[in-house]
């Protein structure tokens, strides 16, 4: 059995990984060599960034499972592995606190003004200029999985109201007064002073929230993204910023990805852009490896996954259903 790895990682995780699956070969591809390595993989763990031949992957037929080192599956979500044997799961609730916590920062940075303090210290202005308040105000989360459950969670002792939606509104917690259908997001923006992306990347939710939905937006509501930069596009972005259909943006994630440098959202001064760091974190390597070290003692023992994909085409997995779910019932 051959183990091939790509995301960051020290020689002592390949050695736990090691203590795991003994019998295996294990091999550290990196970005570099990955696209390579891929078809001699009989299990994977990682996030490629490089183009990926999965079309081909898939005709070889040696793949059987790919364990994913982030949460989005949308860079293996081709037709060729959805519609394919290949086990997915995902790295769903691993990554929560850090995204959740970064996606706070943004929040409050963007409400007590913090950009425009910024830009005046730089000028060394001295200037008191009006900000605004988290506690007390209202806040939809658009798709309730780890992040959007973990960020409830943080935004609750600030006393906000906490709406969200899901695809599966299932077993909402006693802080958040509502969690409707994915079918009300209509309701949750026409409420919302806050309204946070945590929602997967997929044939559904790409351009999500284009023209149509950005202009249902309170004009004093503030967009932040952590989730994926084109479930927003970036057109339609800047004219909601321009029409005033929202009164400011705080992205994480942008389309494209990086954001050239000619792009409008650099300049405007009602928009926080972070250059798609909300998971990092120093024990990153460390979480990963553990949950695919759980995963692997589950695999070779036959017994279900956490995180699984029971919908490859969701690009996550589904609550309420009797998979593992990372964080809530699958810790070992």
């Amino acid at each position: 059995m051959r183990i091939v790895l790509c995301y960051p990682h020290e020689e002592r995780h390949r050695e736990q990984i090691a203590q795991v699956a003994p019998q295996a070969e294990i091999i550290d591809a990196g970005q570099e060599r990955i696209a390579d390595e891929i078809f001699q993989a009989d299990i994977f763990c990682g996030h490629p960034k490089v183009p990926i031949d999965w079309d081909g992957v898939v005709a070889q037929g040696r793949l059987r499972w790919i364990q994913s080192s982030a949460a989005g599956m949308d860079h293996v979500l081709v037709p060729s592995v959805i519609h394919s044997p290949i086990i997915l799961t995902s790295a769903s609730g691993v990554l929560a606190d850090q995204v959740a916590e970064h996606a706070i920062a943004l929040i409050t940075g963007w409400l007590r003004g913090l950009p425009r303090f910024f830009r005046a210290q730089l000028r060394k202005e001295f200037r008191r200029l009006p900000t605004r308040d988290l506690t007390g105000a209202t806040v939809g989360i658009v798709g309730f999985g780890g992040v959007g459950r973990r960020l409830a969670q943080l935004l609750a002792p600030f006393k906000a109201r906490i709406l969200a939606t899901d695809l599966f509104p299932v077993n909402p917690p006693p802080w958040v007064e509502a969690l409707w259908p994915a079918d009300r997001l209509n309701d949750l923006l026409a409420e919302s002073d806050v309204v946070v992306l945590a929602l997967a990347l997929n044939e559904d939710t790409k351009r999500l929230f284009s023209r149509e939905k950005l202009s249902r937006f309170r004009p004093h509501a503030l967009l932040v993204n952590v989730a994926r930069g084109p479930i927003v596009p970036h057109d339609d972005l800047v004219e909601a910023l321009r029409q005033g259909w929202i009164a400011g943006a705080a992205l994480d994630v942008t389309d494209p990805e990086p954001l050239p440098p000619e792009s409008p959202l650099w300049d405007m001064e009602n928009v926080i852009i972070t250059p798609h760091v909300g998971g990092q974190s120093a024990k990153r390597a460390d979480d990963i490896t553990r949950l695919f070290c759980a995963n692997l003692r589950r695999f070779f023992e036959g017994r279900p996954l956490i995180n699984l994909l029971t919908d490859k085409r969701l690009g996550f997995p589904i609550r309420g259903i009797g998979v593992p779910i990372w964080g809530e019932d699958a810790w070992e």
